[in-house]
């Protein structure tokens, strides 16, 4: 035993100077036919770049989905009212169903338990509003004040309006980060004030940005939340004329936040239950369960690297063809040379790592070279288009790591035929 461990560091040593030799013949044989070298990369550098792009693109689309949802509160219930400005459609749904009003908001707040914040929403988008809007007109929303903390909104200057303002419905609003631009610009808004259609509203506050769907991939309907003026619910139904009043619902919404130890998709029943008995079925309304979003969200992204990983094998595995293809050409250019290295006591391994060796560094340098190339593309992608890209190390991992199992596997074929030619048949081959 003893002897065996004093000859572990000469095994090891001499393993080290096999490899260490058989690397520097690779590089004096890559750097001998270069272009041929830089060919043979070719497809691995832009099956990796392809594969890092691709993910960075997912991973980017992925976290901005993820972040919308968890910004909707994974404890949250938000009930939506389908509304409708047709008359002969809101007719029909009326015949059945009063709509979304405040008797439903208070018979689910009596009825459900484990409530720890709600509020009733009542939406209207302005005719005319003071100062005149640089953008897009704000979309003006009533709520209560616990919206903060359901909302989770942070109050960047001045205060939100307190269950006072709510009771007697003060003429009081804070802004959005991007309403507060679009009306005072760089100016400070605190103590301004804002007419909405004909009735004035003094600022009392401006909230933090925050994350805005461009799609309806969050389940809801997609809106620029930074563009919201906040008042509280009785001002909006006092001091507000809705110009669709005639066709609209009492309220357009109704947002729930439950405590941790709530059961959400028990909760989500029973409001359904509860409305779907004092709307007789019109299916006039929506709820959006942001927990549930948040696992199908996952369940898709597993599914979405999975197909990656599907695809980053399809793409690299043509890159691993030309590696073989040019290995076997390269054994018939040297088979003079391989039967000199076993004339003079080469063995079948020797040739084999030689070769593997060699294929493993092109892939090694292929998948160096595209995951940079696939950074800058998509960072490229990223400025071009717009789009939210994230490279992750998981992703300049698995590409790399195909990329060398790739060089491996198709290395091998070619290794094992060079090893297996007869010394004298390849010496005397012309």
């Amino acid at each position: 035993m003893v002897e065996n461990d004093s000859q572990m560091p000469g095994r090891l040593l001499l393993v080290y100077q096999q490899w260490s030799r058989d690397a520097q013949l690779g590089i004096q044989n890559l750097l001998l036919h270069g272009m041929r070298s830089l060919l043979t990369m070719l497809g691995m550098i832009f099956g990796v770049a392809a594969v890092v792009a691709m993910l960075s693109i997912g991973a980017g689309a992925r976290q901005k989905v993820m972040a919308l949802i968890e910004q909707m509160g994974v404890h949250n219930l938000i009930v939506d009212a389908k509304e409708t400005v047709e008359w002969q459609a809101h007719q029909k749904v009326r015949k059945l169903s009063p709509g979304l009003t405040l008797q439903d908001y208070r018979v689910i707040r009596d009825d459900l338990q484990g409530i720890a914040a709600s509020t009733p929403r009542k939406q209207l988008t302005p005719s005319k509003i003071i100062p005149k809007a640089q953008q897009d007109m704000p979309n003006v929303m009533g709520v209560n004040f616990t919206y903060q903390q359901i909302a989770g909104l942070h109050v960047l200057s001045g205060r939100f309006f307190d269950q006072g303002d709510d009771d007697r419905g003060a003429p009081v609003c804070v802004l959005g980060a991007a309403a507060k631009w679009s009306l005072f610009g760089s100016s400070n808004p605190l103590g301004q004030y804002v007419k909405v259609n004909e009735q004035w509203f003094r600022v009392i506050g401006v909230v933090s940005p925050q994350l805005s769907a461009q799609d309806d991939s969050s389940g809801t309907t997609p809106v620029d939340v930074n563009n919201n003026i906040y008042i509280p619910l009785q001002s909006a139904f006092l001091r507000l004329e809705d110009s669709y009043s005639d066709v609209r619902d009492e309220i357009d919404g109704i947002y729930l936040n439950l405590a941790d130890s709530a059961n959400i998709q028990e909760s989500a029943q029973v409001v359904r239950a509860v409305l779907d008995s004092s709307h007789h079925g019109a299916d006039d309304f929506s709820i959006v369960v942001p927990a549930e979003l948040l696992a199908e969200q996952k369940r898709t992204e597993h599914l979405f690297n999975t197909v990656m990983v599907a695809i980053a094998s399809i793409s690299l595995l043509v890159g691993g063809i030309g590696i073989m293809n040019i290995m076997l050409a390269s054994i018939l250019e040297r088979t003079r040379e391989i039967g000199l290295r076993r004339a003079v006591g080469a063995k079948q391994s020797d040739i084999v790592r030689q070769f593997v060796v060699e294929a493993t560094m092109i892939s090694f340098a292929g998948g160096t070279i595209g995951v940079v190339f696939g950074f800058f593309i998509s960072r490229l992608i990223a400025w071009l288009a717009g789009w939210s890209t994230i490279v992750t190390f998981s992703s300049i991992a698995l590409a790399f790591l195909v990329s060398i199992s790739v060089g491996l596997v198709f290395g091998i074929y070619p290794a094992t035929k060079a090893a297996r030619l007869d010394p004298v048949e390849a010496i005397r081959y012309e």
